[in-house]
């Protein structure tokens, strides 16, 4: 597994381009809400402690995964952000589902990326189990939401 023993939420402010002025959207799921909420508030400290300023951080619901794509293109086209985080929650079931919808996210996300000038960042975990989401929201492999908030800042700069 790509996570063991690595902990997602360590990072070294000082090796991070400044974040002051930066504005960040969060597309939030609202599906697998526990780990969603963990996930924005993983990347929200996190933004907050490198300096994004919290007037400069925006926040969208979308209702799942699906959406995050629309959400986001509608984000940027809107609010003008310099980086948009999209935050998702996708957990394996017993039908195929999971896969269809953690595809279009992926490649949905990939093509704003491709197509647009605001880099989108790909918070979406996609877990075979509830416990391997939580591990990964805030448990024993740090915060995703946090590695991606620093993936915005960089992704930003660029």
């Amino acid at each position: 597994m790509a996570t063991t023993g690595k902990n997602l939420s360590n990072y070294t402010k000082s090796e991070l381009p400044d974040a002051s002025a930066m504005r960040i959207g969060l597309v939030v799921s609202e599906w697998n809400g526990e780990i969603t909420e963990a996930l924005y508030r993983g990347a929200e400290m996190a933004l907050l402690d490198c300096g994004v300023k919290d007037t400069n951080i925006s926040r969208w619901s979308v209702p799942g995964s699906f959406e995050l794509v629309f959400g986001c293109k509608r984000m940027i086209e809107q609010e003008k952000p310099d980086a948009v985080i999209a935050i998702g929650s996708v957990i394996r079931g017993e039908t195929a589902h999971f896969d269809f919808v953690c595809a279009a996210a992926a490649q949905g996300i990939k093509d704003l990326n491709a197509q647009g000038t605001v880099p989108v960042i790909f918070c979406v975990l996609t877990d075979d189990t509830l416990a391997q989401a939580q591990d990964r929201s805030g448990g024993r492999h740090g915060n995703k939401g946090t590695e991606a908030a620093i993936a915005a800042i960089k992704m930003a700069a660029l």
